[in-house]
């Protein structure tokens, strides 16, 4: 583990907890996205949303990954700007993970880090794994393969340890049009200097490209593609179509995120220790979209590429493929002193320093037939004429030059520092654990535009705000005997802004009135140990205050064309719930799971809108209308996450050396997402679409021989969605009745809803070599 991994013990830190280890992410992963393999813990929701590779979405306790803390080895990996995790920059996860571990709630990091839903905390394979190697090869629907080849030193008589990992993969998912191709590489070097100093670098990157489902298209569309009304054509994508004779997708997502980690761990005499990690990341790619949507399509859907092209050949204004780019630098370090006062009493001081510089521009991907495009968005420079392509991949370098590529429609800069500490001090004896904790963190925001400003006006760079925020946090757990343990935490964050919440928009000036997002925990635990069982209660409370959300821009009738737009705050949400599991071994072949979670994660109270006038971010009156507007939110169910979720499961060692598993997931009490901002009608409620529960059933089956002591084989074959239920994942809208004359509904929900159907039975298989 690395030193400043925060990972919690069982039976003696105070949080509620799920590990998952390497080979239980081996062998049921299948074709699963990373996020999906944990499903299978309490209170978790991951979806393959529009179902291109690394496009999968989580939330842990209804929280999105803005708000769940997303850690490698103990560094953070959350983009600082608005908190996303784009797991396509991960794909290789499921490849060099050794373990992951949540932790619900507020979590056991140190870190003054946005764990207001959970933590998840990746280890990935380290230099001090024991010697041997693998080479491994997989297949699966849709044409998909994968090859992987790794190996590791162990430990050498000169205390140098190495292990590396490579991997390349190519194919489609279920979704149409979705190909991909990607590569994965691990790096980890180690060094025993003594007894007291250990050093790893390890390195990991996984850079990919592959063509995306981005838009959630009417049930009636999905039907429309269909022989059958009741089995609409879930693979339908309405982003692609063939040009001479080659797939064409307006959107794609390339990009290229390796991170380097150097940590040291000090033994600082037999009562302190040291750990440092001093830790990089550069970011380089973005997403490719089409600058006009508006396109023809065939009898079936797909986009007719060729009259584009044939009509681009003579246009003044064609349509061509643009690429936004979100290119980033981040560097920083986090230290972590511990050092014991007494045999029961601990302290730890410690550092988190970061620095990021996020670059946000567009280029041109391919002129689809034109020979030009004329740009007038940079008031340096308002009629450039752009002729310079650049290929929709991942640069292997992430350090390449960006200064020379042609901008098109904006050129921005975030820059983002970041000063934390943070203390512990914690208790242990042998029935009692207890931890009090602090952390203190201040950020600064500073924007650069090229294209809005010009260079006469001294304003293409902000001045920097800096934002203090912080936690508090404490718990205790109580080993009542060898079996028993009841626990309780609680803690408070205030949170800094987003990045894009503190500026107007699209300009570099600062939005008034900021506030710091509020999080107060509340939980309470119990566990059981037998010989042959475990078992976790939870309850927990969550209470999520003073949000800010903005609607979109708004251009008035006013003779200045005013852009304004609404700027609501103290949006509040308030989730609850009880999380339950079990495992039971009644033989030494079998281990059964369950799980169960129930939430109740509601919006509270009304917000109220300032219309906000775009250019100088003072209160505006748009002509023949009013300045605020209120969204009826209180009582509103949260969306996008079942708050109820199920999982039982058996793993049963049927005979020597092969292995069967199957686990059945339910998800229940799925409501569609809100958009908070469109509802601004005083008098209506906002509408929440409740969508149907669905049951998934997967299998996974395993064998392995072995040639010696030290070689073998393993086969695998995987099944997911094993009965090929059809059902809705997510969904974007809220229509409760349609606008058709009779209205259609489609397993209850009208067919005017815009939907993600899951992905139908999918399959894999896999041979690994061990050596």
């Amino acid at each position: 583990i690395v030193g400043v991994a925060d990972i919690a013990k069982e039976r003696e830190t105070p949080v509620a907890v799920s590990n998952i280890k390497a080979a239980e992410i081996v062998d049921k992963m299948g074709t699963k996205e990373f996020p999906e393999i944990l499903n299978s813990t309490p209170s978790v929701y991951a979806t393959k949303q529009g179902g291109g590779f690394g496009d999968s979405r989580i939330y842990v306790r209804g929280f999105d990954s803005e708000n769940t803390a997303v850690m490698i080895n103990g560094v953070p990996v959350n983009d600082m700007e608005n908190g996303k995790v784009y797991w396509s920059n991960w794909a290789g996860l499921t490849d060099v993970a050794s373990s992951v571990q949540v932790q619900r709630g507020l979590g056991s990091s140190k870190l003054a880090i946005s764990s207001v839903g959970g933590t998840i905390n990746v280890l990935t394979k380290t230099s001090q794994a024991r010697q041997g190697g693998f080479v491994s090869g997989t297949y699966g629907g849709e044409g998909y393969y994968k090859g992987a080849v790794g190996y590791s030193t162990g430990l050498l008589e000169n205390n140098f340890s190495a292990s590396v990992l490579y991997n390349h993969w190519e194919g489609d998912t279920y979704a149409d049009g979705t190909h991909g191709v990607g590569n994965t590489w691990f790096i980890g070097l180690g060094y025993k200097i003594n007894d007291n100093h250990d050093i790893m670098l390890t390195s990991t990157g996984a850079p990919q490209w592959h063509n995306n489902r981005y838009y959630q298209q009417t049930i009636k569309t999905y039907q429309q593609y269909s022989d059958d009304a009741d089995k609409p054509n879930r693979r339908y994508n309405s982003t692609w179509g063939i040009l001479k004779g080659k797939e064409l997708n307006q959107n794609r997502n390339f990009y290229h995120k390796p991170v380097a980690s150097l940590n040291w761990d000090w033994k600082i005499g037999e009562t302190a220790s040291l750990s440092t990690a001093l830790y990089g990341s550069t970011g380089r790619g973005g997403g490719a979209r089409m600058n006009n949507s508006s396109v023809t399509r065939d009898a079936d859907g797909l986009i007719l590429w060729d009259p584009i092209v044939a009509a681009n050949a003579t246009s003044t204004s064609p349509k061509v493929q643009l690429s936004s780019m979100n290119s980033h630098d981040w560097y920083g370090v986090i230290s972590n002193l511990n050092k014991s006062l007494n045999d029961n009493l601990t302290f730890d001081f410690g550092i988190d320093v970061r620095r990021y510089k996020a670059y946000h521009y567009n280029i041109l991907i391919d002129l689809l037939g034109a020979s030009q495009i004329t740009s007038t968005s940079d008031v340096n420079n308002p009629s450039r004429v752009l002729t310079t392509t650049y290929e929709a991949s991942p640069d292997i370098n992430p350090f390449v030059n960006i200064k020379n590529q042609e901008k098109v429609s904006y050129f921005d800069n975030g820059l983002s520092d970041w000063y934390g500490a943070f203390g512990q001090l914690e208790y242990k004896n042998e029935t009692i654990s207890a931890f009090a904790q602090g952390g203190y963190s201040t950020q600064s925001f500073q924007r650069e535009d090229f294209f809005k400003y010009t260079v006469a006006s001294g304003k293409q760079i902000s001045d920097k705000k800096f934002i203090n925020g912080g936690n508090v946090k404490g718990g205790l757990n109580f080993n009542i005997n060898e079996k028993h343990n009841v626990f309780v935490n609680g803690g408070y964050y205030s949170k800094q802004p987003k990045f894009t919440s503190v500026f107007q928009t699209y300009s570099n000036d600062f939005r008034l009135g900021l506030r710091n997002e509020t999080v107060v925990g509340v939980e309470l635990g119990y566990g059981l140990r037998t010989s042959n069982a475990s078992l976790n209660l939870n309850v927990y409370r969550t209470s999520w205050k003073d949000r800010f959300n903005r609607s979109g821009l708004i251009t008035d009738t006013d003779v200045n064309a005013t852009q304004y737009s609404y700027d609501y705050v103290g949006i509040q949400q308030l989730h609850k719930g009880i999380e339950f599991d079990v495992t039971f071994r009644p033989v030494d072949k079998l281990k059964l799971y369950g799980m169960a979670s129930i939430g109740d994660w509601v919006y509270q109270g009304d917000a109220t809108g300032t219309a906000t006038n775009n250019t100088t971010g003072e209160p505006y009156t748009p002509v023949g209308g009013v300045n605020t507007k209120t969204i009826k939110l209180d009582g509103a169910k949260v969306g996008n996450s079942a708050q109820f979720t199920s999982k039982i499961s058996a793993d049963w060692n049927a005979f020597k050396n092969f292995n069967f598993s199957i686990g059945q997931f339910f998800a229940d009490n799925l409501y569609s997402d809100i958009n908070a901002t469109a509802n601004t009608n005083p008098n209506q409620s906002i509408e929440i679409l409740k969508l149907p529960s669905y049951s998934l059933t997967d299998v996974s089956m395993s064998y392995k021989y072995k040639f010696t002591d030290k070689m073998g084989a393993t086969l695998r074959f995987n099944v997911e969605n094993l009965f090929d239920q059809y059902y809705i994942s997510e969904s974007r809208t809220n229509v409760a009745v349609g606008s058709d004359p009779t209205p259609a509904t489609w397993n209850g929900v009208d067919t005017d809803n815009q939907v993600f159907f899951g992905f139908g039975r999918t399959w894999s298989t896999s041979l690994t070599f061990n050596f």
